[in-house]
């Protein structure tokens, strides 16, 4: 069977009518860059914010056509009003979801004139982002034993690798396949460890480059969020790639997050850039709820001695100078690196090791917080009095 390739995609959504039955899709300019990978095709359709809605059936379409090209076996497709104004000369906007509808966990609506409410994920209750300035500095790692050890503490927990260039997931928890699509347009999550996981690192070939521009990524997001089938969880820790760029907008833009934990290595060039992820997070109002130093210090199997290679104590420094709560040392240890290359974690292959207490304590001292928030909330709530 030939490979199917961009063009031929093109040509067929060629067929698929755009906004008010005016032209194609194609020809309007309203088709993201395609990208092909393993017989899935993924673009995006731009629309209209505040049509959104009403040209779902146009989105459908699409998929539709382009699951009937031989060699295709899935397509995700999504709208997205992110990239330029639609025909007419209307300006886009961008899309405010709708009103959370979860089982359990509400959100305050907005209040008039404030920031639109943003949508949330059915069961979940709270979403917390796991984030860093720049790479290197273990914050994938942080980021499945934090998950693993919010489980050991009895919590149901999910976790999103939101790494769209670079997934981790599957590797460090050893899952391999492909997620199975069950009713509707929902898929199921991967589990291992009494984890369910999503990662684009299921979706798309190890050695595939993902080469996406900014619509993309957030339509990608916004799909493994909110058309996975997560079931009732307590916490969801999204994985967040380096950085403060488009992934990280859309989480904080269109996701109610519950908090961000910032992850950074001792010395100052990495306290640099956690900086920037920190003054990121409070600029769109999501509450940080603190910083781990990672490769905190080195404890020499041999004679046991400790070296404080990266230096020591920076990130503490750090959350006292700014306020904000600090979670904990993790040491570099050869355990940590062994058991991430196996796909086998410190947190589930060894328990009860210092390792795994670090990080159980860090998941306490998170959930605590989340708590108090609930807390919060529930003493904020205004009392309807009827006369």
């Amino acid at each position: 069977m030939p490979e199917v390739t961009r063009e031929v995609v093109l040509e067929k959504l060629r067929a698929v009518r755009g906004p008010d039955m005016e032209g194609n899709i194609v020809d309007l300019g309203l088709v993201s860059d395609v990208f092909i990978s393993d017989g899935k095709a993924y673009f995006s359709i731009t629309v209209p914010a505040d049509r959104a809605k009403e040209l779902e059936p146009m989105r459908a379409a699409a998929e539709r056509v382009v699951r009937e090209i031989p060699g295709i076996t899935a397509a995700m497709v999504a709208l997205t009003a992110d990239r330029k104004a639609a025909p007419g000369g209307a300006p886009v906007q961008r899309p405010q979801p709708s009103a959370p509808s979860h089982a359990g966990h509400s959100h305050a609506q907005r209040p008039a004139g404030g920031p639109p409410a943003k949508a949330g994920i059915p069961g979940v209750g709270a979403i917390i982002a796991v984030a860093s300035g720049k790479g290197g500095v273990g914050k994938s790692t942080t980021s499945v034993n934090l998950a693993l050890a919010l489980k050991a503490n009895g919590l149901k927990v999910g976790l999103l690798d939101a790494d769209i260039y670079g997934p981790s997931m599957p590797r460090l928890l050893k899952i391999s396949g492909r997620p199975q699509q069950i009713e509707g347009r929902l898929i199921r999550p991967m589990e291992n460890y009494g984890l369910k996981v999503m990662s684009m690192g299921f979706l798309v070939d190890e050695e595939v480059a993902m080469i996406w521009r900014g619509p993309m990524i957030q339509s990608a997001l916004l799909q493994m969020l909110r058309e996975v089938a997560w079931g009732d969880l307590d916490v969801l820790v999204v994985d967040m790639p380096p950085g403060t760029g488009d992934a990280q907008l859309t989480m904080a833009q269109q996701v109610p997050l519950a908090g961000a934990v910032i992850v950074s290595t001792p010395q100052d060039l990495a306290l640099i850039d956690a900086r920037k992820g920190l003054a990121m997070f409070r600029k769109v109002e999501v509450p940080v709820l603190g910083i781990v130093e990672n490769m905190s210090y080195f404890i020499a199997p041999d004679t046991g001695n400790r070296y404080d290679i990266f230096g020591h104590g920076g990130a503490r420094k750090e959350a006292e100078r700014i306020g904000v709560p600090f979670l904990g040392e993790v040491p570099l240890t050869m355990g940590i690196r062994e058991t991430s290359d196996a796909g086998t974690p410190l947190v589930a292959s060894d328990p009860t090791g210092e390792v795994a207490r670090v990080y159980r304590d860090i998941a306490s001292k998170v959930w605590e917080q989340l708590s108090a928030q609930q807390q919060d909330k529930s003493r904020a709530a205004p009392t309807i009095v009827f006369e």
